[in-house]
């Protein structure tokens, strides 16, 4: 975790600003990577004849790539610094975007999702530790933008993504025009990352689960990055096998989402403040989704979704900020044990939410499936009473 930067007296000039544009580009080229896949995801199904189940399966591939990557990249921090590594994942997990759409079945699908996964989950820790670093550098907090940068990356590459689907494209022309784009831009700006020092407290495996009063944020956190997931991967999906929605049509529910996402986190923290009251924003956030899924669930065209799915994105957006920020207060566990903690439960859901819809739906339906968000949003409602003032 990185220390406090209240005492660190801020540097600017040139560092400064190739330094922003370095991890900004990390941030935004990770969102841009993953969106452009999401909206190709229904025609990848149809044409490799997978079940829901199946489908639920290879997405899994992204997952336990990521899983089984972030605490290795993390050790390997702590041995050498976040820079050297962040400068060798981030291109080749954009070039390895390319390999998605060459896989001819289920097992090759599901093996470069697992590849992609894994390098995209390598870069995450890398650059959200190397974005640390900065802050503690130059004294001037910068996690909340970056992650603001993360969103728009997503709303563009949806956008992208669809027009794209739209315009018959190939698959794989579309994915390795983005993949080399990507990778010459992080080629060419990511020598602006800080030179952190290696952390050896770092270097040694520490794993810490929810326990007491940190075990209700680890609820919403699961919760929050969940919903997140499965829009990213079923959104599509959804509004393609029950309406019949062309592509464009299909894509821009996850559109809706982004874009509600991205605004509400640059948004976020000046409404918190005007707000206060921790608990009142949960309650919103909680009710939004509600709200949203129940719209999403319910509407009658593909058209009628679409402002569901703009309230389950303004909603979802602000609790994962909001529980890592409670679980840092909380001190029987400690700042840094406790914002550990709600962080694993927190990317557990965004990594096995995809693979589970995948598994229910083949059991009740994509639409059953997805009635799981709303009762998420329930659970938000439930334990927002656990988050007090600011």
């Amino acid at each position: 975790m990185a220390q406090p930067i209240d005492d660190v007296k801020p540097v600017g000039g040139h560092d400064h600003r190739r330094f922003l544009l370095a991890v900004g580009s990390m941030f935004a080229a990770s969102g841009l990577a993953l969106a452009n896949w999401f909206p190709r995801i229904p025609e990848t199904r149809a044409a490799l004849g997978l079940s829901y189940d199946a489908l639920g399966l290879a997405l899994f591939g992204l997952a336990a790539g990521a899983m089984v990557s972030m605490p290795i990249t993390g050790w390997l921090i702590g041995r050498v610094g976040s820079r050297g590594i962040a400068l060798i994942v981030g291109p080749a997990a954009m070039v390895s975007l390319a390999l998605v759409p060459l896989g001819p079945s289920l097992l090759a699908l599901a093996g470069s999702l697992l590849l992609f996964g894994g390098l995209i989950g390598s870069m995450d820790v890398a650059m959200n530790s190397n974005a640390t670093a900065g802050e503690k550098r130059f004294g001037r907090p910068l996690l909340s933008r970056l992650h603001g940068l993360f969103s728009a990356g997503t709303l563009a590459g949806a956008i992208m993504g669809g027009a794209a689907a739209a315009a018959d494209i190939p698959l794989a022309v579309h994915l390795g025009a983005v993949a080399v784009a990507l990778a010459l831009l992080l080629v060419l700006t990511c020598n602006g990352l800080v030179r952190d020092a290696p952390d050896r407290a770092l270097a040694r495996p520490a794993f810490s689960l929810p326990r007491g009063p940190v075990l209700a944020l680890g609820i919403v956190a699961f919760a929050a990055l969940l919903i997140e997931g499965a829009m990213g991967d079923w959104s599509a999906v959804y509004l393609r096998d029950r309406f019949l929605a062309g592509p464009e049509m299909a894509a821009a529910g996850f559109v809706m989402f982004a874009l509600a996402m991205t605004a509400s986190r640059f948004a976020g923290d000046w409404l918190i403040g005007k707000i206060g009251n921790l608990a009142t924003v949960m309650r919103a956030a909680g009710l939004l989704i509600v709200m949203g899924m129940g719209l999403v669930l319910a509407g009658p065209s593909a058209a009628w979704t679409l402002p569901g799915f703009l309230f389950v994105g303004a909603g979802a957006s602000v609790v994962f900020p909001l529980t890592i920020r409670a679980a840092a207060g909380i001190g029987s566990l400690g700042a840094g044990a406790g914002i550990a903690a709600v962080s694993v439960a927190g990317y557990t859901g965004l990594l096995v939410g995809p693979p589970l819809i995948g598994l229910l739906a083949s059991w009740i339906g994509l639409r059953g499936a997805l009635g799981l968000l709303m009762l998420l949003g329930l659970t938000v409602l439930l334990f927002a009473g656990r988050f007090g003032r600011d």
